[in-house]
This record gives C-alpha cells, sequence and structure tokens, in this order.
C-alpha cells in the first residue's frame, strides 16, 4: 500500500492492481496532453471545476487535482457543484464527499429544474434549456470566484457524438471544442477530459467508489438523439473494435480543400 502522505486523499483506497494503476497513468497522460495540446493552463489562474457528481466530473476533478499535486498544473482549483433542485438530489453527499477529502468547494443551489418543466412541453427533451441555464449560473459563479475558466468534464465520447449529432442531424460538421473564449471575453471554457474514452472514466470511478449520483431528467428520458447516436457508434465499435477512435482522430486531421465551405478553402481563387 502506498503510504497516504504520500497521494491526495482522492486516491486513499485506489486499487494496487496493475490494471487500475495503468488506468490511472492513461487518464493522468490523455488529460495533460489535451492541456498541454490545447494551451489550457496559464500559471496563476484559477479554474471552477464544475462536479455533477457523475463518473466523468469525479474523474475530471481527481486527474486534475493529482496532476496539479505533481505539480505540473500550475492552477488554482475551485470545485463547485450547482443543486438544479431536482426532486431526490441528495444534496448532501457532494458537499460531505469534498469536505472529506479536502478539497475548495462552493455549491450553490438555483432551481431550473422547475424553469425547464415550465419551459418545455411535455414529450420534448430537457437537455438543451438545462445546460444553457446551468452554464449561465457557472458563468456567473466563475466571476464571482474570480477565475479564469470554467471547466466540464466532457470525454472523448461526448465530443464524438456531439459531431456525430451535428452531421447526422443538424446537416453541419462541428463538434465540442476542449477550449473556448465566452462571448463576453472574460472566460474560457476547458474539457481537459478531451481525450479521455467514457469507459475509462466510468472503470475509474467505479474503482475509486466515488459516490455516483445519476442525472434523472434527461437520462430518463426515451428516444434521445444522442443515444441513438451513442448505440450506433457502439454497433459499429463492436464489430469493428478502435472506430471510436479512429473517428475522433479524424476531428484533428481536417482537410478544408477536400470538403466544400467556401467560407475555410478560397475555391474561386484556387
Amino acid at each position: 500500500m502506498l503510504d497516504h502522505d504520500d497521494i491526495h486523499p482522492l486516491f486513499h483506497g485506489a486499487p494496487q492492481t496493475t490494471e487500475f494503476r495503468k488506468l490511472r497513468k492513461r487518464i493522468l497522460r490523455l488529460t495533460r496532453e489535451a492541456i498541454e495540446t490545447y494551451g489550457m493552463a496559464r500559471p496563476g489562474d484559477r479554474w471552477l471545476v464544475c462536479l455533477s457528481g457523475g463518473k466523468d466530473s469525479y474523474t475530471l476533478l481527481a486527474a486534475l487535482t493529482e496532476l496539479r499535486w505533481r505539480g505540473v498544473l500550475p492552477v488554482e482549483i475551485l470545485a463547485c457543484n450547482l443543486d438544479q433542485g431536482q426532486p431526490g438530489f441528495p444534496a448532501t453527499v457532494l458537499p460531505d464527499f469534498l469536505a472529506r477529502m479536502g478539497v475548495p468547494h462552493r455549491i450553490e443551489y438555483r432551481d431550473t429544474y422547475s424553469i425547464v418543466l415550465d419551459k418545455i412541453p411535455q414529450g420534448k427533451t430537457f437537455c438543451a434549456l438545462c445546460s444553457r441555464l446551468r452554464r449561465g449560473h457557472l458563468y456567473r459563479i466563475g466571476r464571482e470566484e474570480g477565475c479564469q475558466a470554467i471547466v466540464l468534464g466532457h470525454h472523448r465520447d461526448d465530443i464524438l457524438e456531439t459531431f456525430m449529432l451535428n452531421l447526422l442531424f443538424g446537416g453541419r460538421l462541428a463538434a465540442m471544442p476542449p477550449k473556448l473564449l465566452n462571448d463576453e471575453g472574460d472566460l474560457h471554457l476547458y474539457r481537459p477530459l478531451a481525450h479521455v474514452p467514457e469507459a475509462d472514466c466510468a472503470r475509474f470511478a467505479q474503482a475509486m467508489g466515488y459516490p455516483i449520483i445519476p442525472c434523472d431528467l434527461c437520462g430518463s428520458q426515451d428516444g434521445l438523439q444522442r443515444q441513438q447516436v451513442k448505440r450506433m457508434l457502439d454497433e459499429w465499435e463492436a464489430r469493428s473494435p478502435g472506430r471510436r477512435q479512429i473517428l475522433f482522430s479524424a476531428l484533428g486531421r481536417v482537410s478544408p480543400s477536400h470538403l466544400l465551405d467556401p467560407g475555410i478553402f478560397d475555391f474561386k481563387g484556387l
């Protein structure tokens, strides 16, 4: 067993298996790779790390905390959970967990749940409005806390699924950017898990025994386009293992001259 003085409390009780050590090292390597590739870490910045209580945000918090612990992430971290007023949400789980782990944090209560139910007709999906309301509050909190960046736990598969959604249902080539500057120009939005597969997040959070809180708002709705895309990608992956990573890699190897958008390539001037 490792001496607890040598690791952050978030990693106390980590499995001492070769498989888990490889998983942990891979997550750290891919997270650091994304941070460096997209120029996220500016020394002295303060990051508002958004924690929903899901497997992805726990993995994000653990990875960033360890990178900072090891001295390779020169930023200050403030974990934040936005309690959106969903019935039955276990309001004490995250504050208790963060206090026990010694992680600086802020818990904010805003009843966006009632707003979403009031505005969205029955049978329609909640995700877009719920996300927009949540993002507005997170930007506000970030400013109040003197943060320079809002940090989200979207992973490789979230980005790939968004690309496929835009391609198949929106008729455009676009995904989630790993780094974004907000319209006001005062806050960055980062996705450090951009290169990390969802399966790794799931295995890591389960192995660590973190107290997972499911999202019952959108997760309870059937027929979401994102779920259709996820099933399609699952089927491709089952038939051809590695297909997800190949598709994801294509997002970083774009040939504008071999597409059809005159806004990104001057065909007339060719």
